[in-house]
């Protein structure tokens, strides 16, 4: 297949796998969702998940989080890992929300990478799926697969990124996010598949004798 091919192989067959794209990580605000976004840094969604139900009783709101002690959300969090930098970042995001931007989330992508703790993925994760601007967030799984599906040869998220959004219309980059990330979990993980094994890397190179060796992100 050419490369034009395989964009719209794949684009349509994880239409037809995942008709429906729910976020993973609970959430019932775009601060919910920040919080629980910044919290999955190196960490599954679903302890992310077992997290937050303590967390967001406490505080839900940017005013609520900002009146915790950073030692009273580390202590919550502390399974998510790298907690200490996690809980002084919640705090002082919060903080910033309330004094910068009228104690609400902000739908902009600069203004977003500015707080605490929220680097170019999780802005593009809360734009997305937050406010339904067109955003491609890529993460390590995400980059694995571009790789392994002929879509890229990015040495990092950022060349992948803009290959994706390059080959893809941009009106399916806020489900495709999610529609990789969950084919990736289901067929193609970074054990259980080494370029020869799923569906769509089997379709997209029949051919391939050899493991494909991916670029770290």
């Amino acid at each position: 297949m050419l490369l034009a091919e395989r964009a719209d192989y794949i684009l349509h067959r994880l239409q037809e796998l995942y008709p429906e794209t729910p976020v993973p990580l609970d959430h019932d605000s775009p601060f919910t969702l920040l919080i629980a976004v910044l919290l999955s840094a190196q960490c599954t969604d679903e302890r992310v998940n077992k997290v937050t139900p303590a967390l967001f009783k406490l505080a839900d709101n940017p005013a609520a989080m900002a009146a915790l002690d950073v030692d009273q959300i580390q202590r919550i969090i502390r399974p998510c890992g790298l907690s200490p930098q996690k809980a002084k970042a919640i705090k002082r995001l919060s903080e910033i929300l309330l004094d910068e931007h009228d104690g609400v989330v902000p739908a902009d992508m600069a203004a977003l990478e500015r707080l605490p703790g929220v680097g170019h993925k999780t802005a593009s994760v809360v734009m997305s799926q937050a406010f339904g601007v067109p955003a491609f967030p890529v993460d390590t799984h995400i980059h694995r697969l571009a790789q392994r599906w002929g879509l890229t040869r990015g040495k990092n998220v950022v060349q992948t990124e803009r290959d994706l959004k390059r080959l893809f219309p941009q009106q399916y980059w806020n489900r495709l996010h999610l529609q990789i990330i969950y084919y990736g979990r289901e067929f193609c993980t970074a054990r259980g598949c080494d370029g020869r094994t799923c569906e769509i890397c089997r379709t997209c190179f029949p051919n391939r004798k050899h493991p494909k060796k991916c670029h770290k992100a």
